[in-house]
């Protein structure tokens, strides 16, 4: 699927940045879905995000500066609102009318868990859901910890199939915590599902492996069991629940916003029920860190453009791959919807080995 191709995936929410970089001023480029937006925080503390271009030349609004609530492009002075409105044109006399097509596109765009979330759903059109629903932000048992964002060269979807995906930890984590020994994974189970998302959870054995991970995991144990209860939130956005049998809970949100088809900017934070006296900080960034860099080198090896078919032999599956089916399927479900086609890069990255009629391992 090439997502930005898919006019459906623009009525959805996407996080594009840590607000606390717009608490500083000034604006904020970046390019959702192939779009180029401009952010900025207005006088009123709210966020504005339009299309990165002036409807003059066609500069990027991002290399001019904030005057009050106001974006001033740096090559000829036109301003715009937050609204995308044309308010001023420094070259025309007092009290000259400015044309009324002078604007430029201006999207919905608000604050929360941390992170501004900007969708490129037309005016009039309402996005397909609201905000993933966290409710350890509210919880004051709970701290959030933010831990990076940063671009990957990865599709979307691949890193929110790999979340789901037991199979891959005793081998790409076997660093950290998996065990090449114990590769045989624990099925997540898919406890509930609707049309934008799904429930799982799902069990198994954690090696822990020197300071960082006891510091992070809470145990000096050579090993423990997680207990992981995770959401799915289309199009990519994934919340895992884990808990360990000494009562730690740590919660991850990790997001896969698409720059476009290629590169994906990955956010991610966490909540945790103990105190910074308990883990820093700094130790529970440091064994995360360490873990997401191991799926980073695997996953931009893949193909970005995962196919949505699944029995017609471009990939191969097997039991444990059902949660990320169970996602193609959805998103098939909702361009079949919309009335869309799935749209493919021209070429494939990969020819599939040719298989004998009816030999394809068929999805569990």
């Amino acid at each position: 699927m090439q997502i930005t191709r898919q006019a459906a995936l623009r009525r959805f929410w996407y996080p594009v940045m840590p607000a606390a970089l717009l608490d500083g001023g000034g604006l904020h480029p970046f390019t959702l879905l192939g779009e180029p937006i401009v952010l900025w925080r207005a006088e009123d503390g709210s966020v504005a995000c339009l299309r990165d271009r002036c409807c003059h030349r066609t500069a990027r609004l991002s290399l001019g500066f904030v005057e009050g609530s106001d974006v001033v492009c740096g090559y000829h002075g036109w301003t715009f609102s937050p609204q995308g409105r044309c308010v001023r044109v420094p070259q025309q006399a007092p009290g000259t009318p400015i044309a009324a097509n002078a604007c430029v596109p201006a999207y919905r765009a608000q604050e929360r868990y941390g992170h501004v979330w900007v969708t490129l759903a037309a005016p009039g059109e309402e996005p397909l859901a609201g905000l993933p629903e966290l409710p350890q932000d509210a919880d004051p048992s709970f701290r959030r910890i933010a831990e990076f964002h940063e671009p990957w060269d990865i599709g979307a979807l691949r890193l929110m199939e790999n979340s789901f995906d037991n199979a891959h930890v005793a081998y790409v984590h076997r660093a950290t915590f998996g065990d090449v020994q114990d590769a045989r994974p624990n099925l997540y189970r898919i406890t509930s599902q609707h049309a934008y998302g799904f429930e799982a959870t799902t069990h198994y054995r954690v090696v822990v492996r020197g300071e960082t991970a006891q510091r992070a995991i809470g145990s000096e144990e050579a090993e423990t069991v997680r207990e992981q209860t995770s959401a799915w939130f289309m199009p990519f956005v994934r919340r895992t629940g884990i808990r360990y049998p000494n009562g730690l809970e740590h919660v991850i949100v990790t997001c896969a916003t698409p720059m476009d088809d290629r590169r994906s900017m990955i956010l991610q934070w966490v909540y945790r029920n103990d105190s910074e006296a308990e883990a820093s900080a700094a130790s529970v960034i440091a064994f995360d860190r360490a873990v997401t860099l191991e799926d980073k080198a695997i996953l931009e090896s893949c193909d970005p453009d995962v196919p949505l078919a699944v029995v017609d032999g471009e990939e191969l599956h097997m039991a444990s791959d059902r949660p990320g089916l169970v996602m193609r399927s959805l998103f098939m479900k909702l361009l079949a919807q919309a009335g869309e086609q799935e749209q493919r890069a021209e070429a494939p990255a990969w020819v599939p080995v040719a298989l004998p009629r009816g030999t394809a391992p068929q999805p569990a």
